[in-house]
């Protein structure tokens, strides 16, 4: 009976109908020629030596992947990197027959018997692992004989990386991480935190070529630059499961930014390989919304200021240092911070009951702070925007309870809370600056401003329109409100764009001519429906045009006034 030699058993116990595929060797001629053909190892469950594979776990499926050892007290390293679920994995030297039976033919066992001979035994366990760390099993004298590694994943569909190498010290593949591996936070700001951390000695010392990749998101730290990867590739290819059975090829490499088409390394695993696979389609990749995420390799910096970071909020910071030759990434010790809070806005009081005048620049902001001294129920605001659309927001003990625009007057009624503090944000429009009156009254049924219909519009009878007069209308409420009626004579091309450019709706009938006053009056109606009152302009020039407007008065003296309206009087009467 003739000895069967371990390479020839593994070959024939993983590559039925292949018989022409060859492990990876020793030799670095043949090893180089073999990385360059994919479908060498496309679907195949031998891990090459000294060259990191990527692949694919379905849930509760585990996988096994098998490599030898040719001599005896030869080291070995086995690292696998998890990228984003927490993976069970453990290493086994398997028990393989010294001899074929045969009955002495010489022959090898049928196929079939073979491959049970390889897979089915559990073999001597070594190392075992659970969870989610980017960990490795290291043995300076190994014996030799067929090794299996078995994954699994109990939580979801994922994605994994294996690097196996029988010269560790020579390939060292992974950057080192120098004696202090942490990343400090040296500066911390609103918007920016700006990070160090100590240089590699692969780069620092070795002068091999090095990028640092610097990561910062909102959730967590993250333990290896695969699952960076994973999280923002959700929608993409990347996450695509692949045929059951079929993996991706273990030379499909993450470059991290390192451009490897073209330039093939002189040693193992130097970066010349394609790096986009052809996954097949699997099990369907349910759409995910992309994380907040945010990742950006920075060359050989070991100082990098992040910028564009939300105030008062928690982030987690990493930094991972990649290898020009392998292009493989080590992770540093991970940060994370909180940035400061807004500075507190310079703020006006607002009495209680009293109207506040405030001034706002296009596009600017200004603040008001109400502390009601008793305890109350409910507070109401009282805005009234005099020129145009302004932006209001109102925040109680920092929480924002109210945002709206606000043009004319509005009144918002909010639920009290005891020994609440309000802080009111006035915004201003694009198209200018904007003047605004505002109250805040922990008493909504009495403040001074006058009780207003939702609609002040002011509108005319055409039919009643003569050469000397004209009759308008408008809306009151059930509160008793006085009603001053004012006229203006205005030229033939006064339009409405002219009428809201000139137009200061919180200029009170005080600052009116005497001689443009038509009348006051009081009005109120117990049924809204029928709350319309009417009153006729006389004195009018034939064929002119007026400027008429409606300005209601409260019990304070404040008044707003309601839209202005233009008429013109007929020509002729006859």
């Amino acid at each position: 009976m003739v000895p069967l030699p371990w390479w020839w058993l593994l070959w024939l116990a993983l590559a039925p109908g292949a018989r022409a595929q060859k492990l990876p060797t020793r030799d670095e001629e043949l090893f180089q020629a073999q990385t360059r053909d994919k479908a060498l190892f496309h679907d195949s469950a031998v891990i090459p030596d000294g060259a990191e594979i990527s692949s694919y776990l379905f849930r509760d499926t585990p996988k096994r992947y098998f490599f030898v050892v040719e001599e005896d007290n030869t080291p070995l390293s086995v690292t696998v990197t998890p990228c984003d679920t927490p993976l069970e994995w453990k290493l086994s030297l398997q028990e393989l027959p010294e001899e074929a039976s045969g009955e002495g033919s010489g022959e090898p066992e049928p196929l079939d018997q073979q491959r049970q001979q390889a897979t089915s035994e559990q073999g001597a366990e070594l190392f075992s692992y659970k969870g989610n760390d980017v960990e490795s099993f290291l043995s300076s004298s190994s014996p030799s004989g067929l090794y299996q590694l078995e994954l699994l994943s109990t939580e979801k569909d994922t994605h994994f990386k294996v690097y196996a190498t029988t010269t560790p010290e020579s390939d060292q593949p992974y950057p080192e991480l120098p004696h202090d591996p942490r990343v400090d936070v040296v500066s911390l700001g609103r918007t920016t935190v700006t990070l160090a951390w100590k240089p590699s000695p692969t780069a620092s010392l070795l002068r091999q070529p090095a990028r640092y990749c610097v990561v910062v998101n909102k959730e967590h730290n993250f333990k290896s630059l695969c699952a960076v990867e994973a999280k923002l590739s959700l929608d993409d290819a990347f996450m695509v499961a692949p045929k059951p059975g079929l993996d991706f090829s273990p030379f499909d490499f993450a470059h991290f930014g390192f451009l490897a088409a073209g330039s093939p390394g002189k040693e193992r695993g130097g970066g010349g390989f394609p790096a986009k696979p052809a996954p097949g389609p699997g099990r369907p990749a349910h759409a995910r919304p992309r994380p907040d995420v945010r990742k950006v390799c920075i060359g050989n910096k070991n100082v990098f200021t992040v910028s564009g970071l939300k105030p008062d909020t928690q982030y987690y910071f990493d930094v991972f240092v990649a290898s020009g030759r392998s292009n493989l990434s080590t992770a540093y010790v991970g940060a994370f911070a909180r940035t400061q809070r807004e500075a507190e806005p310079k703020a006006a009081e607002l009495k209680d009951g009293r109207v506040a005048e405030v001034f706002v620049k296009r596009q600017g902001a200004q603040f008001l702070r109400f502390a009601p001294v008793s305890s109350h129920q409910k507070v109401a605001f009282l805005v009234h925007s005099c020129l145009g659309a302004a932006q209001v927001q109102v925040r109680r003990d920092g929480k924002l309870v109210l945002s709206q625009s606000v043009e004319g007057v509005r009144q918002f009624l909010l639920r009290g809370k005891p020994k609440a503090k309000y802080l009111v944000r006035l915004k201003g429009g694009r198209r200018g600056a904007s003047v605004l009156k505002v109250l805040a009254s922990t008493r909504p049924g009495k403040h001074s401003f006058p009780s207003l219909p939702a609609d002040t519009r002011v509108k005319t009878f055409d039919r009643l329109r003569t050469c000397s007069s004209a009759t308008v209308a408008w809306l009151g409420t059930r509160d008793r409100s006085k009603f001053c009626i004012y006229k203006r004579e205005v030229d033939g091309s006064y339009d409405e764009g002219r009428r809201r450019r000139e137009q200061n709706q919180c200029l009170g009938p005080e600052s009116r001519k005497r001689s443009e006053k038509v009348l006051c009056k009081y009005f109120h109606s117990q049924n809204p429906q029928r709350a319309v009152t009417t009153e006729t302009v006389t004195g009018l020039q034939p064929g002119r045009a007026y400027l008429l407007d409606v300005y209601a008065v409260g019990h304070g003296g404040h008044s707003v006034k309601y839209r202005s309206k233009v008429v013109k009087t007929r020509r002729s009467c006859q």
